[in-house]
């Protein structure tokens, strides 16, 4: 039996926001190589524990594709979803994707922490998912922003998260058949 301020790994999907090349140019030198080595451990341990993924381009002729090391660790199957507009959920192809999967928490990971993951967050807790957020895993071009961010993100009753916590709710057993795999991952 899991608790609801829990992960699953059989009611959860992660959605990717905006882990573009122009944007993520944008970001401090640390911040993109957290993001980028975070986004590529829960994008593996997903595709091993067969967790619904999606990710979003914001304006990709502008900003660029998706990073190509992100891509790489796209599982198969993984929906793409363009958009314009900051929250994910304002495009019908976003919540048709997390609908048809039937599960109802969401894991974000992405940027910018303060605009689209932020919007996005607080529109899918009133749409009724569980929402989780993992801070190792966005960012925003300025600290302050991401932390403004998380603190409302908290206050409206989104689950503010880390990588390992996600990671390991997901198996949680040390008999689960993925739980070495997962462990490696974050070692």
């Amino acid at each position: 039996m899991t608790h609801d301020a829990l992960c699953s790994a059989d009611n959860s999907q992660l959605v990717v926001v905006d882990l573009q090349i122009r944007l993520l140019a944008a970001m401090s030198e640390i911040d993109r190589a957290t993001l980028v080595k975070n986004a590529e451990i829960i994008l593996q341990a997903a595709s091993a524990l067969e967790i619904p993924v999606s990710y979003t381009e914001q304006y990709p002729k502008g900003l660029g594709p998706t990073v190509p090391a992100i891509m790489e660790n796209m599982p198969e199957g993984a929906e793409a979803i363009e958009k314009t507009c900051f929250s994910c959920c304002d495009v019908d192809a976003f919540r048709q994707s997390l609908e048809k999967t039937g599960r109802r928490q969401v894991v974000l990971i992405g940027q910018e922490a303060h605009i689209c993951i932020l919007q996005t967050s607080l529109e899918l807790a009133a749409m009724g998912f569980r929402v989780f957020v993992v801070e190792d895993a966005v960012c925003s071009r300025f600290e302050v922003h991401k932390r403004n961010a998380l603190m409302r993100m908290r206050h409206a009753g989104v689950v503010v998260t880390n990588l390992e916590s996600v990671l390991f709710e997901w198996v949680r057993d040390a008999t689960h058949p993925q739980f070495k795999l997962v462990s490696t991952l974050v070692r």
